[in-house]
């Protein structure tokens, strides 16, 4: 990949993600604040849902048309522009439904832009390759935490600072993701009424047409990146609202330490992208669910040190979510690169958007509920409990997919 695609692409990983996360964070103290933790659970659930269904159909339809770059820029350009009524009005739920609306078009980014950077890495580097662009959306992630730190602190949430921070960052990246070069195949020409047809018979395909989803047993990824995410979303949609009113630290503190999270990643995604495409794909997914767990276990115990010890549990819980993340992301990308079949990455991909948005619809609405009846470390606690089954999932189901070429030193499994 050269310097110019990859400077592009970062460039718009990077804006995409920190537009996304600053409005995310911001909008949960707020929604919190103003509601109640059920609240700002419904407000990522809205959002998850969003996700949950529109990252197959943009991903199919990307892959259908061939049209990927006009994929990414409408859906940055439309991001833009749905956050805008939330200068004149605002409200809990008028901020529940643009952080909805704004979900079906963030959903376009992802799983398109994941095909391209799979295929520039190839087979022998697609692992280098996604950690490369998780990089850049690790950076994004972290800048937006920090901004949404600073702006808590200074204006209203909902206001007028977060709504056209949100929207330039959106415009930022659908101008970058004009020029990015895109090496996939590109379909023939079709109807609309062709891609229609196609989209839905990729969305709801016929049983003799998912034998793919149990090549090195796919669909337990999926099952089990569905169980953590219920638990990680969960606990990250009450993150916010958890550090400023029982942690007690400041609104830049807290943005500082959502910050370590994805600050980590930047290094964590680069360097487990190596890690994939020597040693496989299974372990860094085992690895990474098991940190998973042990994260909501550390988060639930966050408020019992007191003074600096508490900001030091919270900084090492966000260390330890972050080199989780990273080792569970980077596999689980680069063992769907493997498997996929020839033109349908993009679907896969999204699938993955999917099962992640069936976590977000479902964690963060039960962890909301039993924090609002039991308190945030009880609720933090059970939740955990979901991940661990999702690293029993894992390591039964899946069987390693690293191609023999993109190493001289073979796979464990």
């Amino acid at each position: 990949m050269s310097r110019r695609i990859w400077g592009l692409i970062g460039l718009s990983a990077f804006t995409r993600f920190a537009g996304g996360i600053l409005m995310g964070t911001a909008f949960a103290v707020y929604v919190e604040s103003a509601g109640s933790p059920l609240l700002a659970g419904v407000l990522a659930a809205c959002y998850y849902a969003g996700l949950m269904v529109f990252s197959p159909v943009w991903g199919a339809l990307a892959d259908v048309t061939g049209r990927r770059r006009a994929v990414m820029v409408l859906t940055a350009l439309l991001s833009a522009v749905v956050v805008l009524p939330l200068l004149v009005v605002q409200s809990v739920w008028a901020a529940i439904g643009v952080r909805a609306l704004f979900a079906v078009f963030f959903a376009g980014y992802a799983p398109v832009v994941l095909a391209i950077v799979s295929h520039h890495g190839g087979a022998t580097g697609r692992g280098r390759s996604v950690g490369l662009y998780n990089s850049a959306r690790s950076g994004g992630f972290a800048s937006g935490q920090v901004g949404a730190g600073v702006l808590v602190g200074l204006v209203a949430p909902a206001g007028t600072a977060v709504v056209l921070a949100v929207a330039g960052l959106s415009a930022l990246c659908a101008l970058a993701a004009a020029f990015i070069e895109d090496p996939t195949p590109t379909s023939p020409s079709t109807s609309w009424s062709e891609v229609l047809t196609e989209i839905r018979s990729r969305l709801f395909p016929a049983p003799d047409e998912r034998g793919h989803l149990d090549t090195n047993g796919l669909r337990w990824l999926y099952v089990a990146l569905a169980a953590r995410n219920l638990c990680v979303l969960g606990v990250m949609a009450l993150m916010g609202p958890y550090l400023l009113r029982n942690v007690e630290v400041s609104g830049a503190m807290m943005g500082s330490l959502l910050a370590v999270n994805h600050g980590s990643q930047v290094a964590f995604m680069f360097l487990l992208g190596v890690v994939a495409d020597r040693l496989g794909r299974k372990p860094l997914i085992v690895g990474g669910m098991a940190g998973s767990a042990a994260f909501a276990v550390v988060a639930a115990v966050m408020t019992y040190p007191d003074g600096v010890g508490r900001i030091l549990v919270a900084g090492g819980a966000f260390l330890l979510l972050g080199f989780s993340f990273s080792a569970m992301t980077t596999g689980a990308v680069a063992f769907i690169g493997d498997v996929a079949p020839t033109g349908r990455e993009s679907e896969l991909l999204g699938l993955r958007g999917t099962a992640k948005g069936l976590g977000g619809v479902f964690g963060p609405p039960l962890v909301g509920l039993a924090a609002t009846a039991y308190g945030y470390e009880t609720a933090f606690a059970a939740a955990s409990v979901v991940a661990c089954f999702a690293v029993l999932v894992v390591t039964v189901g899946l069987v390693e997919s690293r191609p023999a070429a993109a190493s001289g030193v073979p796979a464990d499994d």
